[in-house]
C-alpha cells in the first residue's frame, strides 16, 4: 500500500531549491509546464522512493530532505553510491537510457519530492539546449565520481576513505549554524555502506578520530574540529 501523503508543493517558479537545480534557467513557459504536470509527495524517513529493477516513468526532484541511492550486493548488503540533497534530481540515468533502475533510493530523513512524468521532461529537454547540456554535464560528473570511487577503493585503506568521506559530506552538505556539525545525519551502518566497509570498523575508526581530536560526535551527527588533520589522513592535496 502506498502510504505517501499528498502535499501542496510550490510552483517551480517559486521553488526555493530551483536556483541549485538543473531547472534554474528554464523559461516561464517551461516552468509552467512542469508545475502543471508534476506531482508532489512526502516520503517518511526510511521509505523507498524507487527500487532497483523497476522501470522509471519519470524524474524525481528533491525539494526538501536527503535521499540515499544504493545498490544491493551479496547477502543484501547496501553500497551507497550517492546521497541526494535539496535541488538534486534522482533516477535520471535510467530514465535517459530507457533501462530499469540500476539502484534503489530511500529517504534518509522526511523528504518532499516532486515527480515529473517522463514525457513532460523529455519534451522540455528536446527543445531546450541549455537543459540538455546540463544533463550532459551531470552525467559526465557522475562518470568522474564513479572513476574516482573505483580508484579510491583500490588504492586507499578504510581509515583514509573514511576521512575523505567526511570531508566530502562537509563539502556537499555544509555545516549547521554552529559551524563544524555536518548537516547530514547518517547511521553508522549507512556511513559504513558509503565508505565500503563493515559497521564495526566505522564505529572503531570514528572513536579513533574522536580520540585524535579530529572530530566530535553528537548522536548520529559528526562535528569536524580539525579539518587539516582529516585532509592529511585522507592523503588529499591541493
Amino acid at each position: 500500500m502506498n502510504i505517501n501523503k499528498k502535499i501542496e508543493v510550490p510552483t517551480c517558479e517559486t521553488c526555493e531549491t530551483r536556483d541549485c537545480s538543473i531547472f534554474k534557467s528554464l523559461s516561464a513557459d517551461d516552468l509552467d509546464s512542469l508545475s502543471l504536470n508534476k506531482a508532489g509527495n512526502v516520503y517518511k524517513k526510511g521509505q523507498n522512493v524507487f527500487f532497483e529493477g523497476n522501470r522509471p516513468s519519470g524524474l524525481y526532484c528533491l525539494n526538501k530532505g536527503k535521499v540515499k541511492v544504493y545498490k544491493l550486493g551479496y547477502g543484501g548488503k547496501e553500497q551507497i553510491v550517492r546521497i541526494g540533497k535539496e535541488g538534486d534530481i534522482l533516477g535520471y540515468r535510467s530514465l535517459l537510457s530507457g533501462e530499469n533502475y540500476t539502484a534503489s533510493a530511500t529517504a534518509l530523513e522526511d523528504a518532499y519530492i516532486c515527480f515529473v512524468p517522463k514525457n513532460i521532461f523529455f519534451a522540455i529537454m528536446n527543445t531546450n539546449a541549455d537543459l540538455s547540456m546540463k544533463m550532459v554535464h551531470l552525467l559526465s560528473h557522475d562518470l568522474k565520481s564513479a572513476e574516482n570511487k573505483i580508484a579510491e577503493m583500490a588504492q586507499k585503506n578504510v581509515r583514509e576513505r573514511l576521512a575523505e568521506t567526511l570531508l566530502m559530506l562537509k563539502e556537499n552538505y555544509g555545516f549547521e549554524n554552529d559551524h563544524g556539525l555536518i548537516t547530514v545525519a547518517l547511521s553508522r551502518e549507512d556511513l559504513a555502506n558509503l565508505v565500503g566497509t563493515a559497521t564495526e570498523t566505522i564505529i572503531r575508526l570514528l572513536s579513533e578520530f574522536k580520540d585524535e581530536k579530529m572530530i566530535d560526535l553528537t548522536g548520529r551527527k559528526i562535528r569536524i574540529i580539525n579539518q587539516p588533520a582529516l585532509v592529511k589522513t585522507a592523503h588529499l592535496y591541493d
